[in-house]
């Protein structure tokens, strides 16, 4: 489930640069080109988030995640013709999913273990000792 859509593109960045980076040959938006980067930028952020112990696809999604889903997006659809403003928003997003994979920065809650090797257990009884004493 993509976080990110051509119109919410479109609105961060302008339908122009939509145009220029996913042109369809008759002066519009390539919808599948556009709609490929936004899942691959789901995809990135659904394996990070995984590994932190997130279900997903989020749902809700944060707004925050929707932010950086479309930077993923955008430096996805420049390719190697990025910008050094569109490379440093990529990379501060992946900056901010690291920060929520070490723990962070939490996006709601996450799965709580539920593993019995996850949990703690304690053994209440004194210890016994040889002889009976301390």
């Amino acid at each position: 489930m993509p976080y990110i859509d051509q119109q919410q593109l479109a609105t961060r960045f302008g339908e122009t640069e939509l145009k220029a980076l996913a042109p369809d040959g008759q002066g519009g938006i390539d919808a599948d080109t556009v709609a490929r980067a936004c899942a691959d930028a789901a995809g990135e952020i659904d394996a990070r988030l995984v590994a932190a112990g997130y279900t997903t696809p989020l749902d809700p999604v944060p707004s925050i995640v929707t932010a950086h889903a479309a930077d993923i997006a955008r430096y996805r659809l420049y390719d190697e013709h990025a910008t050094e403003v569109v490379v440093a928003r990529y990379q501060h997003a992946i900056r901010f999913l690291r920060d929520v994979a070490r723990g962070e920065v939490m996006l709601g809650s996450k799965n709580e273990p539920t593993t019995p090797e996850a949990t703690a257990q304690f053994d209440s009884k004194p210890p016994i000792m040889p002889g009976g004493g301390f």
